[in-house]
Formats: structure tokens, C-alpha cells, sequence
């Protein structure tokens, strides 16, 4: 009786098919539980580079692509793709049984073939060492590198050669040059890439034609189907579970045994950064058998509340083990804060965490500025510089602060800052950042940082103060900090010198990741265009390029529409919610967002009328998320609508500095402001819907 094995490529695609295409591709693959493969039609291709590999009909657009081996009855569904794209991968690809690990490999065999003939020319116009001159042969062959692929090892001269090979070659050979690359040796490099393997000792056997036992030794790439329910549970994950796969490019950086110092990881929205640190914090925590430290060594931390939740059930999800998840708290740095003030005073300290509470308090202070004016002032121009006498506040960079202040009339100023230091300090009160800072000098001061590894995910939006507390809380060392951010997705208005808060990223210490796992092609090439221009480089060491910036996922083009009436719009955005619904849709991974909080609401009380239920972004995950653009930062769903994206909200008038104020200023808020909206947008996983009433926002793409 035939049995199928399933990619866990295809696995990753199949929730971005359309509904009529998922269900024939649930027929096709019930066809083997009927015994009749036969009737698949397994169509067999001309110029293949791998015999074996066959193509079935779905439907009239769609293709599936098989390999059907020579003997035996296990068949692997590699991917399914439309015809052209299909007969391309099926033409190009060819599977081996590695001989000395005993797993399934695909390589793309055209791929590297045309690469083979790029790096024979340029070895032969560069004569330089090789990346590999230092590892034998037979060491590279006990590493399972195949005889195919040695000889291109022998031609890479740099590390970007390397890369370049990263979607050609079998998945563990590419792991396996890239941890020798690192600078491990071959035994260590054993010990890395058998990580993934079931039995991480060297197979004592291996046949080159068994491709059930190679299914089996390769549960990370290939699983067996068995039975119906077995078949409806693997197509039908649960949308929360999807959120922590992870892939190999970013498995390569999350379970690195070690790394020297700090560490820092980019990408675009949807690359994996979030997903890679969670990794990092498990691999970290099984490091320590049975932990019996005064508290948990391992600290995950981001900007606000919600997404520390987030992480927190991510997290849960991910580690079973109640001791391995009891050595990784997770806490905002706000909550950092304050219990190291706490433990240094005493006793809790309140704090101001409405900024329109705060700045009620400063206002009157000073007769020609607001209160806002000057809590801005002091927030990112003193905290931000670490400025404590006023002599250095004389001198002080304000730049992008949105009005200039000649320092003739900075005394002033500093002066109605130290009286709202002393309304505070009357009241027992502290604002957000005013904790920060503090807690950031009583670390410094001597108290023993509280945490062994620092893992910071959502990294661009955090204020200067933020960072030195990271620094202060973890001592220098190996794996001290793992970040993980992205300049174009910074919503907030901290510009960071990490050099200056002592966070330090040597060379060869960062990673880009460039693919995107989440969002189709289709949602990034539209939302890359509401960038614009490209945001300066914020912070040390940061990469924010795109370029190479892709999918290998491809859906539905996002839908764009406009109406007369906001009205309109509502129920328009209304009846997309509920058609999402009835495709089968879970109400969780489905969001809603505008720019203001009313608009919010109006769209929640109308699902509500219709017996509808929402919930925040970062509820439960039980009902239909809705929110500002804002609250959608670092979360993911399958579908989303952004409404309200008309001029006059997006840009949001009082968000912007006017461009006759502060011209750096006013660029830098715009920006800001189409970083917003590209976050909301590239949430994303499936399906984009954008409207608007009246006047498009000049952020979207023509």
C-alpha cells in the first residue's frame, strides 16, 4: 500500500493556497490512503536533473510536485506550486540519501551547476586562499559533504560565497560549512549539525535507495503521513503554533552552542527575528541541567507589556519543560526597573506611565513652553544623553528635537526640568524613563547585575536610558545580549548611539536575515513602496538594508479600495472580517487596525452588533484582534485590515513637526510615520486588505 511523506516545505506554503486549491490538494493526497496512485497521473518529465521526480495534477493551474522512487511505496510530496513554477522546481531539483548521515537531502542541481561555472571564474581572475584550505578532505567527507558538492567547497573564498550557496545545497551540508566557517572545529561541527538528527551517533548503515529510513532519520524536514486524522491534523495546525516554527537560516543562529560577546540579528518585517530569539532563549536555558541560581538567568525583554505577554505564550508553547521555562523571565524593562528600585529602596515606587499625566505636571513651569515641550526635552535630550549638570546640557546635540533652543534660553529650561524633578520627587512619584535611568546607575554603581543572558527582541524602540539598563543588568561575556530589531519598523522617537550606552557588537557578530516566512511576495513588494525613503542608520553597528529582501511564499496581491464615506468603509471592512470567517479563517488570526482609537472602536462595536466577538491584538487569541497600528507591533496574524488610510489620519497631523519648525524633524516624523503604517501592514501572513474614505494617504504606494 503507497504511503506519502510530506516537505515540511510544503507544509509551511499550504495555509497561503487558496481554500478550492488546499481542498484539492486534500483529495489528491487521500487518493493514497485509497490505494489507487495509479490514478494520480505522475507525470514524468523531460530533462529532469532527478528521474524519480514527478509531477500530479490539482487542478487546472495548480501542480503537485512527487518524488516517486524506484522501489518501494513511500512517496514525498515536495511542494505544490502553479504549473510553470512547478515543472521549474521539479526539473531542477534532485534528492539524495546522504551517506553518511542517512537523511533526505534536495539540492538544486541547475543552481548549482551555474554556480559551480561563476566561482571556477572568479577563483581563476582572484587567486586567493580558500575559505575551506584549512579542513581535509576527509574531514569534510566525515561531515557528510558529498562528492558533488566538495568540489565546490574547494572553490569559496569568502564567507558571501558561502551564502550565496545557502539555497542550493542540502540543508546540513550548508550547516555544517557555515559552523566550520565559524571557526569550529570538525568535531564541534559534528556535534552542531546533529542536533537536528534523531540519533545524533553516525548511522551504522546507510542505503542509498531507502528512502523510508531517510524519511525517518529526517523528522525536521520530512514527516510520514499515517492515516486520515493523522493527515487532517498536519494540514490543519493551530495559527499560534505556525508562529514558532523555525526555519534553517534562522535554526543556524538560534542554536549556535555559543557566541563571544553580544550578538545582534535584523531583517525585514516577517524574517524570523522574534522566532530566532525565542529559539535562543530555550537553547540557553537547557543549558543549565538543574539550574539553583537566587533567581531565573535568563531575561527576555521588549518595550511594553503586551508584547511581553506575547513572548510569555510564545514561549509556553514552545518549551515543554517546566524547569527549562522556569529559568527565563520574561519582563518588559519597565518592570526591569523597578524592582531593581525596589530592591535597592526598599520598597515600590509609583510611576507616571501616562504621558499626559506627566506632562500635566510640568505644565506652568516654564512660561513660554508646554509641558509636553519639556518632558520631550528632558526625556530625549537629557535621559537620552545621560546629561546630569548643566554645563553639558549648554553644549548639547538637539538635533530632530523639532524647535531650536539657543543656550541663552537653555538655563531656563533646565530650571523648569529641575522643578519637575522636585513636583515628582514631593509626590514619591518617577516617570517611565526617569526609572530607567536610575535603576540603569545603581547596576553601575555596584549592585551584581541580576541576569546571565539578555535576550531583547523588538530592539529599535528602545530609549537610550532602556539600553543602558540592559548593559548594566548582565555582566560582559559570552552570550551576554541577544537583540533583535529592525529600523524600519521604529515607531517611537528614540535614536539610539549604542556605542555611547556601552553596548558593543563586534565585527562578524551581526546577522541579516532576508527572507521572509511570513508574508507573501505579493504583501512585501506593496508594502516595501510605503517606506519610501530609506530611514537613516539609527544605531551602531544596525544594517537596515532590504536589499534581498523576499518570500518564498507567494498569495493573493493586497486589496486596496476607497469610498465615499467612512460608513462605507466600516461596513465594507465588516463584511471582509466576516468572509474571512466563512473561508475558515480562526477568529484569532484574523486583526483589525486604524490609526486612532475611535476608529477602533466603531469597527469592534459593528462586529460586535453582528455577534462578532474582538478582543485586544494581544488577547487570548479566541476572537477577531482589533487595535490601533500601533498595538499590532510584533504580533502576527493570517489576515489583516488596515481602514482609515486616508489623508488627514495617515500621516496623523499632531505626530508630525511642521517642516517650517525643524526640516530634520519633520522628515524624521514623517518616516516615523510610514514605519507605522508598514508595521501594521506587514503583519500579514496571507491576506492584506487596505481602505479609505475619501483622499488616499500619500503613504500609499500608486
Amino acid at each position: 500500500m503507497p504511503q506519502l511523506a510530506i516537505s515540511k516545505d510544503f507544509l509551511s506554503e499550504y495555509a497561503t493556497l487558496e481554500k478550492p486549491v488546499r481542498r484539492a490538494v486534500q483529495r489528491t493526497i487521500e487518493k493514497f490512503a485509497e490505494h489507487t496512485h495509479a490514478g494520480l497521473h505522475l507525470e514524468k518529465l523531460q530533462s529532469a536533473a532527478d528521474p524519480r521526480i514527478r509531477t500530479i495534477r490539482i487542478d487546472r493551474f495548480w501542480r503537485g510536485v512527487v518524488l516517486a522512487p524506484e522501489s518501494g511505496d513511500v512517496y514525498c510530496l515536495l511542494r505544490v506550486l502553479p504549473h510553470d513554477d512547478a515543472i521549474a522546481y521539479a526539473t531542477s531539483r534532485r534528492l539524495t540519501v546522504n551517506q553518511v548521515l542517512g537523511v533526505l537531502e534536495v539540492r538544486d542541481e541547475t543552481g548549482m551547476r551555474s554556480m559551480g561555472e561563476t566561482l571556477r571564474t572568479a577563483a581563476d581572475l582572484v587567486p586567493s586562499p580558500g575559505l575551506f584550505d584549512h579542513v581535509k578532505d576527509g574531514e569534510l567527507r566525515a561531515l557528510g559533504i558529498d562528492d558533488q558538492v566538495l568540489p565546490l567547497v574547494r572553490l569559496l573564498k569568502r564567507e558571501a560565497h558561502l551564502n550565496a550557496l545557502q539555497i542550493l545545497l542540502p540543508e546540513l551540508q550548508y550547516d555544517a560549512l557555515v559552523a566550520l566557517a565559524s571557526g569550529m572545529s570538525p568535531e564541534q561541527a559534528w556535534a552542531e549539525i546533529s542536533k537536528s538528527l534523531v540519533d545524533e551517533a553516525r548511522p551504522e548503515e546507510v542505503q542509498p535507495d531507502d528512502l523510508a529510513a531517510a524519511i525517518e532519520r529526517t523528522p525536521a524536514q520530512v514527516t510520514l503521513v499515517d492515516g486520515p486524522d493523522e493527515l487532517a491534523k498536519i494540514l490543519r495546525p493551530p495559527f499560534a503554533l505556525w508562529r514558532i516554527f523555525l526555519h534553517p537560516a534562522q535554526r543556524r543562529i538560534a542554536y549556535r552552542d555559543s557566541y563571544p560577546g553580544s550578538m545582534m540579528v535584523t531583517g525585514g518585517a516577517g524574517t524570523g527575528k522574534t522566532v530566532t530569539a525565542l529559539h535562543r532563549a530555550a537553547h540557553l536555558a537547557r543549558r543549565y541541567g538543574d539550574w539553583r541560581g537566587d533567581g531565573p538567568p535568563i531575561l527576555m525583554t521588549t518595550f511594553s507589556r503586551p508584547l511581553a505577554t506575547e513572548l510569555a505564550r510564545q514561549l509556553g508553547q514552545l518549551i515543554e519543560d517546566p524547569a527549562e521555562r522556569g529559568r527565563i523571565e520574561v519582563l518588559t524593562l519597565a518592570q526591569v526597573a523597578s524592582r531593581v528600585l525596589h530592591d535597592h529602596l526598599g520598597r515600590s515606587v509609583n510611576v507616571v506611565e501616562a504621558p499626559h499625566e506627566l506632562h500635566a505636571m510640568a505644565d506652568g513651569l516654564h512660561p513660554d513652553h508646554p509641558g509636553k515641550f519639556l518632558v520631550d526635552e528632558w526625556e530625549h535630550v537629557l535621559l537620552a544623553q545621560d546629561i546630569t549638570d548643566f554645563a553639558y546640557y549648554a553644549k548639547a546635540d538637539r538635533r530632530g528635537r523639532g524647535a531650536p533652543l539657543p543656550q541663552s534660553r537653555r538655563r531656563a529650561v533646565w530650571d523648569a526640568i529641575e522643578r519637575l524633578r522636585e513636583r515628582l520627587q514631593a509626590r514619591d512619584m518617577w516617570s517611565y524613563l526617569q526609572v530607567a535611568d536610575e535603576a540603569a546607575r545603581i547596576l553601575r554603581a555596584g549592585a551584581v547585575p541580576p541576569y546571565r543572558h539578555i535576550i531583547v527582541d523588538e530592539a529599535q524602540d528602545l530609549h537610550p536610558a532602556q539600553w543602558r539598563l540592559v548593559r548594566a543588568a548582565v555582566p560582559e561575556g559570552a552570550d551576554d545580549l541577544f537583540i533583535a530589531g529592525d529600523p524600519h519598523q521604529r515607531i517611537w522617537q528614540h535614536r539610539v548611539s549604542m556605542r555611547d550606552t556601552g553596548v558593543r557588537i563586534a565585527g562578524g557578530r551581526t546577522q541579516r536575515l532576508t527572507v521572509s516566512y511570513r508574508t507573501t511576495q505579493e504583501i512585501l513588494n506593496w508594502a516595501v513602496r510605503v517606506l519610501g525613503l530609506t530611514p537613516e542608520k539609527e544605531l551602531d553597528g544596525w544594517d537596515n538594508s532590504l536589499e534581498g529582501y523576499e518570500s518564498p511564499m507567494h498569495g493573493r496581491r493586497p486589496i486596496v479600495r476607497r469610498f465615499r464615506s467612512w460608513d462605507e468603509e466600516r461596513e465594507a471592512a465588516v463584511s471582509q472580517v466576516r468572509s474571512w470567517l466563512s473561508d475558515g479563517v480562526e477568529p484569532g488570526a484574523i486583526a483589525v487596525a486604524a490609526r486612532t482609537n475611535d476608529l477602533v472602536k466603531e469597527i469592534r462595536d459593528r462586529l460586535g452588533a453582528l455577534g462578532i466577538k474582538t478582543e485586544k491584538p494581544t488577547g487570548a487569541g479566541a476572537h477577531v484582534r482589533a487595535g490601533s497600528m500601533h498595538s499590532l507591533k510584533g504580533l502576527e496574524f493570517q489576515c489583516v485590515a488596515v481602514v482609515g488610510v486616508q489623508e488627514g489620519l495617515v500621516p496623523h497631523p499632531r505626530a508630525i513637526v511642521p517642516a517650517d519648525v525643524d526640516k530634520a524633524a519633520h522628515r524624521e516624523s514623517m518616516q516615523r510615520e510610514r514605519c507605522v503604517l508598514y508595521v501594521a501592514c506587514t503583519r500579514a501572513r496571507d491576506r492584506l486588505y487596505v481602505s479609505h474614505s475619501g483622499a488616499a494617504s500619500p503613504f500609499l504606494p500608486r
